[in-house]
């Protein structure tokens, strides 16, 4: 992977791969495999060196400007990662853990409070999106905005494939049906998945979150209905089926605010990327090959294979 100098000082392996992690998770988040990250990974890393450099220019431009940050900024920030970890004492756990003092994380937040505020200056002359940009998105894609068939469901699975197994669940579905027993009640006494502590609830799920058998009957019964014995890789299931939704057309009312949001995004990010090109027009950056030490006693950039089964170039 190759590294980079920036006005002399060289971008940390660590702010490189701070990078690479948010594209990873933002692309697994949009649908992207495992394999499909591994594929592209060379192309990855060379984004997240790019954005490593971008966030080193923001910071020393903040820093050379001097934007003013007062100790309510930062408090207002240190209310959210504490919000963010849940509470104060996984707050100092995590500082703990991470062996960095809380004055330290505070300059830490300081620096970013600092390009916080370099950012919203930079795009200070973006307007926002009009109605007819909204209307205008929102027509081009249309298509994009169907709101996907949902179920919510509760659900009581006993593991195992044996008979005694079964004769439980059928316990279980008779107690249900025929005695009118409470099914959260009946999935907190006995359902062998952890979901038992909320009453079965499976909260909300679209097709293909579950496997396909679970899947297929949760669809295909009715609202109120209770199911027969769904047999998975899991066990023997019984599902109540408390609600669906969706499935039709959102209006533009149901996205505009997302809608808009998305277009302020974007328009900021134009505004971000032309102010980071200016920024980089300004500055010395080199570029290298990071060298990999793996005690033979080589130098891998010239590509010397010592068995260690690392390469250079």
């Amino acid at each position: 992977m190759k590294t980079a100098v920036v006005n002399g000082q060289e971008i940390s392996a660590e702010a490189v791969n701070f990078e690479l992690d948010r594209l990873v998770r933002f692309y697994m988040g949009h649908g992207m495999t495992m394999a499909e990250i591994r594929q592209n990974l060379p192309k990855l890393e060379a984004k997240a060196l790019d954005q490593a450099i971008g966030a080193k220019l923001l910071l020393d431009q903040a820093a050379r400007l001097d934007i003013p940050v007062t100790e309510k900024d930062i408090d207002a920030e240190v209310a959210r990662v504490v919000q963010q970890v849940g509470g104060e004492e996984n707050y100092k756990k995590a500082l703990a853990a991470q062996g960095i003092s809380e004055a330290d994380f505070r300059k830490e937040l300081e620096k970013g409070a600092r390009v916080n505020m370099l950012v919203n200056q930079a795009c200070a002359h973006v307007a926002d999106p009009t109605e007819d940009e909204v209307t205008a998105f929102y027509e081009a894609h249309k298509a994009e905005y169907v709101e996907p068939h949902q179920v919510l469901c509760q659900h009581i699975l006993v593991k195992g494939s044996n008979d005694a197994a079964l004769d439980k669940i059928k316990e279980i579905r008779e107690r249900i049906v025929n005695d009118k027993a409470d099914f959260a009640e009946e999935a907190k006494k006995h359902s062998d998945c952890p979901s038992g502590a909320q009453g079965g609830s499976l909260g909300w799920f679209g097709r293909g979150m579950m496997v396909p058998e679970f899947d297929k009957a949760a669809f295909e019964m009715k609202k109120g209905e209770v199911s027969g014995v769904v047999t998975t890789e899991f066990g023997y299931h019984i599902i109540y089926k408390a609600d669906e939704k969706g499935g039709g057309q959102q209006t533009i009312v149901d996205v505009h605010d997302q809608i808009k949001d998305l277009l302020r995004h974007e328009a900021r990010g134009k505004a971000m990327d032309a102010y980071v090109a200016e920024l980089r027009e300004k500055a010395t950056i080199e570029y290298k090959e990071a060298k990999h030490d793996c005690g033979c006693g080589h130098d891998h950039d010239h590509g010397h294979d010592c068995g260690c089964g690392h390469h250079g170039k």
